[in-house]
Formats: C-alpha cells, sequence, structure tokens
C-alpha cells in the first residue's frame, strides 16, 4: 500500500532528469554539428527560437515534478513518478529567464498572464502544443503503470 501523505522527494525524480538531461545533450550535440556548429542545439520550446551552446538555456518540465508527484502518489511509486516526470514529452529546453520566471506553476495559469507572453516572446500555439504533449506523454506512461 503506498502512502498517499508521503513528502515529495526529488531524489528518484534527479536521478532519472541527469540521465534524460545527458541523452538529450548528446542529441543536441548531434544536431549542431549536422548545422556545421560545434555545440548543442535546441529549439525553445515555448518561444520556438533557436538555442546552441553558450546561450542561458536550462531544461525543464512542462508539468512540474512536483504537481506530478502531488496527483500520482496515491497510486504510483516514487521511481514510477521519476520516469513519468521525466518521459521525452514532459522535458524540454528553454530560456534560463523563462524557466525561472514560470517557476512550478502550472503552465495554464503562467500562460494566463499576457505580460509573459509579451516580455518573454511566447509562441502561444507553440506553448500549448508543448503542455498538450506533455500531458499526453504522462498519461501514457501513467497507463503504462
Amino acid at each position: 500500500m503506498l502512502d498517499q501523505n508521503r513528502p515529495y522527494c526529488r531524489v528518484e525524480i534527479d536521478r532519472v532528469f541527469n540521465r534524460v538531461k545527458a541523452a538529450m545533450h548528446v542529441t543536441a550535440l548531434v544536431s549542431g554539428k549536422s548545422k556545421g556548429l560545434t555545440q548543442a542545439h535546441y529549439y525553445d520550446a515555448y518561444t520556438g527560437k533557436e538555442l546552441i551552446g553558450g546561450d542561458a538555456y536550462e531544461y525543464e518540465h512542462i508539468r512540474s515534478s512536483e504537481e506530478i508527484h502531488t496527483r500520482y502518489k496515491s497510486i504510483l511509486t516514487d521511481e514510477q513518478i521519476a520516469l513519468v516526470v521525466n518521459c521525452v514529452e514532459n522535458v524540454a529546453v528553454t530560456l534560463t529567464s523563462i524557466n525561472k520566471a514560470k517557476g512550478k506553476k502550472k503552465m495554464e495559469d503562467w500562460l494566463r498572464n499576457n505580460d509573459n507572453i509579451v516580455t518573454y516572446g511566447i509562441n502561444l500555439k507553440l506553448a500549448l502544443t508543448k503542455l498538450k504533449k506533455a500531458d499526453d506523454g504522462i498519461e501514457r506512461i501513467v497507463k503504462w503503470f
């Protein structure tokens, strides 16, 4: 029986997150080489802008790990939650400034503030598409368990 009152803990989530980030980085390096670059190459998940090594970017969870833990701790173990949180659809790359501004807020709530869209140059259609894909990926992994 799972403890529905167990506290949020990032140890297992971070362990899996580090593996996912490393794999994404390798893919981004290959992408950069194919474009004649010597650095990692990404596209920002919320603006669509090209990012290369040296730009101020971070890997982030589209749906926060704490939100997912809270939602599924009554039916999944911490190890399972770590896999759900870090499914490929829920891990993205974005500018550090966007990641810091968004923090742990739900994406829908953060996007409701038009100042965020204007200030950070958010492509609303892209951001909502990424959010939908994250939700679909999360649901896919949860059903798998």
